[in-house]
């Protein structure tokens, strides 16, 4: 589940912006990172414990905001695929279950 939620983190970046290109509509592809953002939160505080669920939705926040200035300096989509790749390694690394909790 590690490893799914940790994915899941990166690729609702990714999603949401799309979403919000694509319909040009930024609601709707915020709406989906809030979602997003919800379920791995919900997730990591399960397997991972409260402190290491709030650093990674903290590291998801600061990553969607630092995408913004990245993307005027690298591109609109490299940006929200980097940050995307620093989120989901970030929240694997940070989400080790906690003795006792199982995996599935």
């Amino acid at each position: 589940m590690r490893t799914v939620t940790a994915a899941v983190s990166g690729i609702v970046l990714v999603v949401g912006f799309g979403v919000a290109q694509i319909t040009d509509n930024r609601s709707l592809g915020g709406l989906i990172l809030l979602l997003g953002a919800i379920y791995c939160a919900i997730q990591w505080w399960r397997c991972a414990g409260a402190l290491p669920a709030i650093l990674s939705v903290g590291i998801f926040v600061v990553a969607f905001v630092v995408s913004h200035p990245l993307g005027k300096v690298i591109g609109s989509w490299p940006s929200v695929i980097f940050v995307a790749l620093l989120v989901g390694a970030s929240a694997y690394a940070l989400t080790r279950p906690r003795s006792g909790v199982v995996e599935i």
